[in-house]
Parts: structure tokens; sequence; C-alpha cells
């Protein structure tokens, strides 16, 4: 199996939300007078990465086994339908799983090194993330399957952040803490949208996302208010102090999101067509993130 083939499988087109999510938990704690540790950053990134690339082969396994991905004919590649590389052939289930240990024994390892070199708080967060990533897939919880799927990637992304910061900081802190709800949420909005083309599929092998619980109507209204949620947090955040203004940058993001909105509406029946949205989706969460990390690390410079 050729290393192109392997860096496939683990669907790096997303691994881009981790990445952003690690540079605000770096950018909180540089605020606060913690950092930045360039090498503990960027180690921080590495392990981020690799745990969410973990997850995504896990997904890509489990989703074969259950056959969502091969009942999946309505699918927008490279962002809904998983990586398609078992349903193509070009890698087997056997060497999915394969891999997946390989990244779990990788990340095990590094992450008790990182924890060595900055804080047991990342033994700690870390686990919780992998405990999250195996049942979001797999049996016998199986929690993508039962409607929680978008409360457990919001819960593991604001973790993201949260460690981020406190490998910097050598402890946990209430600000990345209350900074990385409206980051998650609009990360949770990235899977509730790819949920619309792969409703169908999902639905025959007995999925109960929130989109066939809810039909296209009622989960386009739910990602109008995540959206709306998030950015109102933010706004309400700044105002009662819980994060510097600086952190309000980030309110940039809330007209991606409308617009986003505005098409998944207009084409909720039709998904074939939500391209454009899930692309302004995951721009929107990417825009938010970045620009709070610019917030809080202009507060460092000043």
């Amino acid at each position: 199996m050729s290393l192109r083939t392997l860096f496939k499988m683990t669907r790096p087109g997303f691994l881009s939300v981790t990445v952003v999510a690690c540079l605000l938990g770096i950018a909180i704690a540089a605020a606060c007078g913690h950092g930045p540790k360039v090498s503990t950053g960027l180690a921080t990134v590495l392990l981020a990465c690799l745990a969410h690339a973990a997850g995504n082969v896990l997904n890509d396994y489990h989703d074969a086994l259950n056959g969502a991905d091969a009942a999946n004919t309505q699918a927008i590649h490279p962002f809904t339908g998983g990586s398609r590389l078992i349903q193509d052939k070009t890698v087997s289930l056997a060497q999915t799983r394969d891999l997946f240990k390989a990244l779990a024994f990788f990340l095990v390892a590094f992450g008790l090194l990182l924890a060595v070199k900055s804080t047991g708080y990342v033994i700690v967060l870390g686990g919780v993330g992998l405990l999250l990533a195996w049942a979001y897939s797999a049996p016998p919880l199986a929690l993508m399957k039962r409607e929680m799927g978008e409360f457990v990637v919001a819960l593991v992304w604001s973790l993201v952040i949260i460690g981020a910061d406190a490998v910097q900081r050598g402890s946990l802190f209430i600000i990345p803490v209350v900074t990385s709800v409206s980051y998650a949420l609009l990360v949770a909005n990235i899977l509730l949208i790819n949920g619309f083309p792969d409703a169908a599929s999902d639905a025959r092998v007995g999925k109960r996302t929130l989109v066939v619980l809810l039909g296209p109507r009622g989960a386009a209204l739910l990602y109008l208010f995540i959206s709306t949620l998030a950015h109102l947090w933010l706004a309400g955040g700044v105002w009662l102090f819980y994060q510097p203004e600086p952190a309000a940058w980030g309110l940039v993001s809330w007209p991606l999101s409308l617009a986003a909105f505005v098409l998944l509406w207009r084409h909720a029946h039709q998904a074939e067509k939500l391209r454009a949205a899930i692309v302004l989706t995951i721009v929107a969460s990417l825009v938010h993130g970045l620009a709070m990390a610019a917030g809080f690390y202009a507060m460092h410079l000043g």
C-alpha cells in the first residue's frame, strides 16, 4: 500500500478544523502570558491531527461494516460518504483496521511523551477524547447512529482547544473552556450538514442521525439554531467579560454561516446541490476559529 493511499485513508482535508482548534488554544494561552512554546505547540498540533486521523479511519471501518458507505449513492465527495477507498476496493477492511491500530499506538505513545513534557492533563483530556472517538463509531454505543453524533463532535473539538491551551499553560483554565464552545458548535454543524447527502443511505441501514430523525427542513432549522447559538455565545461571553474583547473578531464568520443556511434551506430536499453550503459551513468554522485566535494573539503582542 502506498503512502499516498495511507494518507487518503485519513481524510486529510478535514484535519484543518483540528489545526485551527490547536492554534486557538495556543493563542488563548499566549494572551494569558503562557508561551507560545513552539516545540510543544507543534507537538500538540501533530498529536491532535493524529487523533483526528485515527477517528476518521475508525469511522470508515465501521461505516463499511454497517453498510452505510456502500449504500450511499448521493455522497458529495470528498465531504460526505467516507473516503470510499474500501468501497472502491483500493484497501480492505483488514488494512483499514490495521491502520487504525497503528495510529492509535503512536497516538498513545506520543501522548504520554507530551504529557511528560507539559502536563498530566494531556492524559486525561486525550483519554476522554479517545473514548469519545471510539464511542462515536464503534458498537455497542455507536453514538453516530443515536442522534448524538453532533454532540460528541462538539465535545471532542472543545477538548482539543482546552488541551492545546493546557499544554502551554500547564493547567486548566476557564477562558479556553468558554471560548471553545462557539467553535465546537460550528464544527458540529459541519457534521450536521454532511448528513443531508447521506440521509437516505443512513436511514436504509438504521442510522438515526439528526437529519434522518428531523427530516431536511427540521435539520436545516437546527443548523440555523446551532450557528446562531455559537455566535450569540461568543457575543455574550465578551459582553459578560468571560472572554476578552478581541475574541469578538470571531463574529466575522456569522455572515458565512447565514449564507450557508440560506443555501441549505433552498436545497434541503436536493442534497446533490449542497456542495456550496457544505464548503461555506467549513469555511465559517475555520474563519471563526482563526479570527478568534488572531484576536487573542494580538493581545499577546500588545
